[in-house]
C-alpha cells in the first residue's frame, strides 16, 4: 500500500529529559523505552512495543495481566491509575518489595 510508512515498533523522538538505554520515556501520550542514551532535547530511539523490565513502585503487587501505569513524576511503573498514564500490562506477577516489573507495552492508547 502506497501510504504505509513503518511498523512503528521503534520511533525516533526528542528526549523530554535525560535518559539512559532501558529507561521509560513518556512524551505526551506516547510511552516508549529508550534504546540508547540521550540528553534532554537530543534524538533517541524509543521502543513502543515489547516486554521490558522497568523500575516499579516497590509496594505495589500485581498479578499477570494487571494494567500497568507510568508515574511520570517518579519515572516508574505503578498499579495506580490516578494521575498516571496507562502503558500496558504486567507480563509477570509482581510481589511487594520488588523494585522491577516485567511489563508488556501496548503502544500508545
Amino acid at each position: 500500500m502506497k501510504n504505509f510508512i513503518q511498523e512503528g515498533n521503534t520511533l525516533s523522538i526528542t528526549a523530554p529529559y535525560n535518559v539512559s538505554s532501558g529507561d521509560g520515556i513518556l512524551l505526551n501520550a506516547l510511552f516508549c523505552v529508550a534504546a540508547n542514551d540521550a540528553l534532554a532535547g537530543a534524538a533517541v530511539e524509543g521502543k513502543t512495543t515489547g516486554v521490558f523490565d522497568l523500575t516499579s513502585l516497590n509496594t505495589d503487587t500485581a498479578t499477570q495481566g494487571t494494567l500497568a501505569y507510568w508515574d511520570a513524576t517518579n519515572k516508574r511503573v505503578t498499579t495506580t491509575a490516578t494521575s498516571n498514564t496507562k502503558i500496558g500490562v504486567f507480563a509477570v506477577a509482581k510481589a511487594a518489595s520488588e523494585t522491577q516489573a516485567t511489563i508488556r507495552l501496548n503502544g500508545s492508547f
